[in-house]
């Protein structure tokens, strides 16, 4: 593979959803991203649950056809989620965009098994922003989500205003 790049990267299919905010913190999307980074067109795959796998890998497979007949018109990392469903119940692929969930719940205080103290992040907050064209909603219709991701992060409307900030 030194000299000779796939034509496509595909991670997963993960165990569970990676909608929102979570795509920051997936391994399964960072493994496409890796892919991404090398210049190949990458597509993440993340399974709504743990029981229909058979459905997501039918999708991801659609996916690859699709890809191999008429490639992927961005360059740019894809994310899919599909609903935990058997597939002739699975609705339609949408094209989303990433919801957005509120901070998580409040930290939970413990003693591990030798009686130190520790804490637990709670659990994921609700969905915040979930509305039509989410990745949220998608899924909640029992639609495939596809949801074309980019890597920079910066906030460049911010830029000018952290600048001033520095110069005070």
């Amino acid at each position: 593979m030194k000299d000779d790049y796939p034509d496509l990267v595909l991670s997963g299919i993960n165990h569970g959803a990676n909608l929102g905010d979570d795509v920051l913190y997936s391994g399964t999307v960072a493994a496409a991203m890796e892919g991404h980074f090398l210049g190949v067109q990458a597509i993440a795959i993340s399974l709504v649950g743990k029981t229909h796998f058979d459905t997501a890998a039918r999708i991801a497979r659609e996916l690859v056809l699709q890809h191999r007949s008429n490639p992927i018109p961005t360059n740019r990392l894809i994310n899919v989620n599909v609903p935990d469903v058997p597939f002739e119940e699975l609705g339609t692929t949408e094209v989303t965009r990433l919801g957005a969930r509120h901070h998580a719940e409040n930290m939970i205080k413990q003693l591990d098994p030798r009686g130190q103290q520790i804490y637990w992040l709670g659990p994921p907050g609700k969905e915040q922003d979930a509305g039509h064209g989410t990745d949220f909603y998608t899924i909640e219709q029992g639609q495939v989500s596809v949801t074309p991701l980019q890597v920079d992060l910066t906030a460049h409307e911010s830029l000018p205003s952290m600048k001033a900030w520095l110069e005070r």
